[in-house]
């Protein structure tokens, strides 16, 4: 029999009288009995770990008690309803009791209530004595921690007592020797006084030394004081504290601004967002603030520490603070990176009148002074430049000797790096982004532009000319509408060609056949034979500005396209493009990329294999972007690194050769760059890298060297872009004369070699060996290697030369002697003996384009339109209409747009005191727009009644609507910033005669051609908008100033900093993008002559005064 368990009857009873009066937790509960299952009611009591239950509220004594140390409690569903339950179970709510081991079985309970069964069950799984024991041991360790802190604090408190106590036993010693000097001072006054008494004259001239000593010595100290002070190292001292207090007040500025965009616009926003009825989303709201709050965070640290050392002046120190700062920085790379699609998703935002609406709101408060939140998003843009600008003036003032110099250059060279890799990233970033703004705009959409590598070079309208079919008759262009229905919109991209139409409504519309040319099967024919049947198809008198495209398809029949061209200009510019994609695509070897389905550019061997075309060197730098052919595009460089990758055999790339050619003045002269390629052409062997001339003599003929060549290989069985392809004939053919050899033919990766043709009358390849046995012997192969190098550097020579010709005829218009030497280079080049047919015919083109005077010659000059201001008008501004007045005033404000050469934009010669010298077709498109914007101002003041105002406002508000749909941007700014003038902005009477829809069509104006984000709208605007387009020049002046002043041409090194040319490039291609693209608008003589009259123009202080006569002012 087992004993029973004895315990305390007597304490637990009194335990259980405690835990009815002062219990944790006390009620009924119902509690299922182990033997039959049953459901009986008691009353429970919960006292620290014990739980008892008696039969009623009532009951002296406990029918059980429960331990609860060490158990689980959690509630349990409810269990099926039987036929025998008194209430239905989604009345009751149950939970477990469970003990944690097999000999005890778990209680079960349940009660009415939900809120006390949650109060019963977090009671306890509380009611544990451990906890308590564990929360004593945690105080005890404080209760410990706060004696040894105490028992510290004693014994550093006894020696500070023993330390006063030492101070004060030496200030009492200290006040014994005083005490005895000056007891020994009044005993020797009385003799220093018998002496003076009996020596007034020694006294006199003791007083006398004195004064002169004190004389001398202050007036050396003075010396030594002002010479340093007129000493360059104080003056440079002076000023480089000048720059660190401006520095401090730049961030102080800068950290407001950004609390101001996070408090007033980033922290409301969120807060909008999560509301009931959000106006927008979070996920556009961290799209437009990004990373702008960690970035004010980091701003602030800075702020605090510029400050702390500003307390410590004179001693400066700052190049720790910048060790600091430099690491975080790279927070500003996710911001520049996404800069652009922020600002987007800001105005899809605005379209929501309701966000519009509190953003306005949130703009009006004061703390903005009036700015809105794109100039407050565009702040961060522009802080790591500032921060290298700052460093590069400290610097200056900083001596070599000094301790932070040379912290502070690793700083400022670290930050260059940081910006030239934003820079570059955003190029990357900025041609996706084109790329994607193209392919919406089409409504078919167009997945290849969705490729990565695929790099935009140009667009622009082109005719398509019709072509004859075989059996059908030939087809007269007299017959067709040529304008509306042979009128196409192209883009050029680096590995294909797009051809779409345009609808009335201005979506665009990829042809459904031929819409999409792939470059690589492409053949450009830039002159048409008149035996050609696409030449006689379309009829004559076209002054060959057409050129032909000719596609062959490896899945399909070849067809071509002939397209022709507005000027000889459009044409040339047009042809050297397309023909320099083609010869990068096939003279790099990237062919087979265009067959993966992935994309990825494979990068040749030949070009992988030398690493001085993608690493670092002491006359070199690289970036990590990639240009259009797939090599890492240049950071900084040397000049003659700079012409040694111009005339490199291997590659050329279309952004390398526009960068340099818009920038070369900067850093060299055409004179060196004609001499570099003169010696390409006369010496090539000495003169072209050793590298570029393995392109053609590999080392690793692989294959090549003994099996044949699939004929049936699509790439090989293609032709070839201009020049034409050229073929090696037979072995008894002159090894000289007669051989013929495509420059730009494709190069196998497996082999470094070229793809020889066989014949010049048969175009399809046939097997080749390896380029040493192709009909020579013994001492012929050193014959054709010389011959090989002199036609590949012959093509290289033409192919820039054609490119510089056609893209920047002013720099030969304008400089006669590098006119005349080019001319006796090409000459040169005719009598070469061994030139080929189609290197002669390409030379004589060349020669031709550049003898001969424009055609475009007979059309509006700007000298034309000075005439024209000097003659009377004879045309009144009510007898002309609004379409008159917008077509003549585009026409003109185009005329004197496109005069301008793009030299003028390179070195900010328009902010030069001899600016006028410099850059006189700046000024003189600057003095036209002020002039435009006075005759405006002008005309409306000369009405003296306030209806006739109001019409004359009404009036020109819709001819600036009109140039906005002409894409005449300069003129719609030069009419609304006439209208904002002061004399007329004030003249309320007359703006209340002006109806609303005026004056919202002027808010819409207004807003295109707004300042606000860097003319954000404005930007977005010329990016959907297709040339002929009239942009206003001092958003790209100002992008300019930005470019020069934030870095230098050149390093300390005295490399060239080809990011900045490119960057500085990029800006000019487009201004010539929008300058070379004429309108055909008529000229009438009448409406010009009215617009350049200046003889009722007044200035800005007559037309106030006269405002002030029409309306004066109010009293006030």
């Amino acid at each position: 029999m087992q004993k029973s368990v004895r315990y305390n009857e007597g304490h637990a009873l009194y335990l259980s009288v405690v835990a009815r009066k002062e219990g944790t937790r006390r009620g009924h509960l119902s509690k299922k009995t182990a033997e039959n299952g049953r459901w009986s009611e008691k009353y429970f009591a919960l006292h620290q770990n014990v739980l008892f239950y008696f039969d009623s509220d009532q009951s002296a004594r406990p029918a059980g008690i429960y331990l609860l140390e060490g158990c689980a409690c959690e509630r349990v569903p409810s269990p099926k309803a039987s036929g025998a339950a008194k209430e239905p179970p989604d009345k009751q709510h149950y939970f477990l009791i469970s003990f944690g081991h097999e000999g005890q079985k778990p209680l079960e309970l349940r009660t009415e209530e939900d809120s006390n069964c949650d109060e019963w069950v977090e009671a306890i799984q509380q009611a544990s004595y451990s906890d308590l024991i564990i929360e004593r041991e945690v105080l005890m360790q404080k209760y410990l921690h706060l004696l040894q802190i105490m028992e510290t604090e004693k014994v550093a408190a006894n020696q500070l007592r023993t330390q006063l106590e030492d101070q004060d036993t030496e200030i009492e010693r200290l006040k014994a020797e005083i005490v005895a000097l000056n007891k020994s001072k009044e005993k020797m006054l009385p003799y220093q006084s018998n002496q003076e008494e009996e020596d007034p004259d020694i006294k006199k001239i003791k007083m006398v030394q004195s004064f002169m000593r004190g004389w001398l010595c202050r007036r050396k100290w003075k010396i030594i004081v002002q010479d340093y002070i007129c000493s360059p190292h104080a003056e440079s001292m002076r000023k480089r504290n000048q720059i660190v207090f401006n520095m401090v007040e730049a961030e102080s500025e800068y950290v407001l601004q950004l609390s101001i965009l996070v408090n007033c616009f980033l922290r409301p926003l969120r807060m909008a967002a999560s509301s009931k009825k959000p106006p927008i989303s979070h996920d556009d709201v961290s799209s437009i603030f990004l990373n702008s709050e960690t970035i004010m965070f980091l701003h602030e640290i800075f702020h605090q520490g510029l400050k702390a050392r500003i307390a410590n002046w004179p001693t400066l120190v700052l190049a720790d603070l910048f060790d600091i700062l430099l690491p975080m920085l790279n927070i500003y790379q996710e911001f520049v990176r996404n800069h652009q699609y922020s600002l987007q998703v800001l105005a899809n935002c605005k379209q929501n009148r309701d966000f519009d609406k509190l953003l306005k709101q949130y703009e009006s408060n004061a703390a903005c002074e009036g700015r809105m939140l794109e100039t407050f998003l565009t702040y961060p843009m522009f802080q790591i430049p500032r921060y290298i600008i700052t460093l590069h003036e400290l610097l200056a003032h900083t001596p070599h000797e000094h301790v932070e110099r040379k912290s502070l250059e690793f700083a400022k060279s670290k930050l260059e790096e940081l910006s030239k890799m934003m820079h570059d990233e955003v190029s990357d970033t900025e041609n996706i982004r084109k790329n994607l703004a193209i392919e919406r705009m089409i409504v078919e959409g167009c997945d290849i532009l969705l490729d990565t590598s695929q790099t935009f070079v140009r667009q622009g309208s082109l005719i398509q000319l019709p072509s004859v079919e075989k059996g059908k008759s030939k087809v007269r262009l007299g017959s067709l509408s040529l304008r509306k229905e042979g009128e196409r919109q192209c883009f050029l991209f680096t590995k294909h060609f797009l051809i779409c139409t345009r609808t009335s409504g201005g979506k665009l519309h990829l042809l459904k056949v031929r819409g999409t040319l792939s470059l690589i099967e492409c053949t450009l024919i830039e002159e048409l034979d008149t035996t050609d049947e696409d030449y006689n198809s379309a009829g004559q008198g076209f002054n060959h500005l057409e050129f032909k495209i000719v596609v062959e398809p490896a899945d399909g029949p070849s067809f071509s396209v002939v397209l022709l061209a507005p000027s000889r200009q459009e044409k040339a510019a047009w042809t050297s493009d397309i023909s320099q994609c083609i010869d990068n695509i096939r003279c790099n070897g990237l062919m087979t990329s265009v067959y993966e389905e992935n994309s990825k550019v494979s990068v040749p061997h030949m070009i992988k294999s030398d690493v001085r075309l993608h690493k670092d060197d002491v006359d070199i730098c690289f970036s990590k972007t990639l240009n259009s052919c797939k090599v890492p595009q240049i950071r900084y460089a040397s000049v003659e690194r700079l012409l040694e990758r111009l005339t490199d055999l291997r590659f050329l790339s279309i952004d390398f050769l526009n960068t340099f050619l818009h920038t070369y003045r900067i850093f060299t002269t055409a004179t060196v760059v004609m001499d570099k390629l003169a010696d390409i052409y006369k010496k090539p062997f000495t003169s072209i890298p050793v590298r570029s001339l393995e392109l053609f003599f590999a080392t690793n003929q692989g294959p090549w060297s003994g099996e044949p060549l699939n004929n049936k290989s699509p790439r090989l069985a293609r032709k070839f872009s201009s020049p034409p392809p050229l073929s090696i004939p037979s072995r008894t053919s002159s090894p000289v004369h007669s051989r013929k050899l495509s420059l730009s033919s494709p190069v196998s990766n497996k082999s470094g070699v070229l793809d020889l043709s066989a014949n010049s009358s048969n175009v399809q390849p046939t097997s080749c060996p390896n380029v040493y046995s192709i009909g020579f012997t013994g001492p012929d192969k050193a014959y054709d290697k010389e011959f090989l190098i002199r036609r590949a550097a012959t093509n290289r020579v033409l192919n820039v030369l054609r490119h510089w010709i056609s893209k920047h005829s002013q720099d030969f218009e304008m400089n006669g002697e590098l006119k005349t030497c080019v001319i006796t280079l090409l000459e040169e080049v005719l009598r070469d003996p061994d030139l080929l047919s189609q290197e002669r015919k390409a030379t004589a083109n060349i020669l031709s384009a550049l003898s001969q005077d424009d055609p475009e010659d007979s059309q509006l000059k700007i000298e034309d339109i000075l005439q024209m201001a000097e003659c009377p008008k004879t045309e009144c501004f009510e007898s002309l209409s609004a379409m008159e007045l917008a077509e003549q005033i585009t026409l003109l404000d185009h005329i004197v747009f496109r005069s301008i050469p793009y030299e003028e934009f390179l070195g900010q010669g328009w902010m030069k005191i001899d600016k006028n010298e410099r850059t006189p077709y700046i000024m003189r498109t600057s003095q036209h727009f002020n002039d435009m914007s006075n005759l405006v101002a002008s005309q409306i003041m000369t009405h003296t009644d306030v209806g006739s105002r109001a019409s004359s406002i009404e009036k020109w508000l819709a001819v600036a609507d009109i140039c906005r749909c002409l894409n005449n941007y300069n003129g719609v700014l030069e009419i609304t910033s006439a209208l904002n003038r002061s004399a007329i902005y004030r003249l309320k009477k007359t703006w209340a005669k002006v109806c609303k829809q005026t004056k919202a069509l002027m808010d819409r104006l207004q807003k295109i051609v707004s300042s606000e984000g860097r003319f954000k709208n404005l930007r977005e605007t010329l990016k959907n908008c297709n040339p002929p387009s009239v942009p206003y020049l001092g958003m790209y002046l100002t992008d300019l100033a930005f470019i020069e002043e934030g870095t230098p041409n050149f390093t300390e090194e005295g490399l060239v900093n080809f990011s900045k040319m490119r960057m500085i490039s990029h800006i000019i291609r487009e201004i010539r993008q929008f300058q070379q693209t004429p309108y055909r608008i008529d000229h009438h003589p009448k409406v010009t002559q009215y617009l350049l009259d200046k003889t009722f123009v007044m200035d800005e202080d007559t037309l106030y005064e006269l405002s002030l006569k029409i309306e004066p002012r109010l009293p006030t």
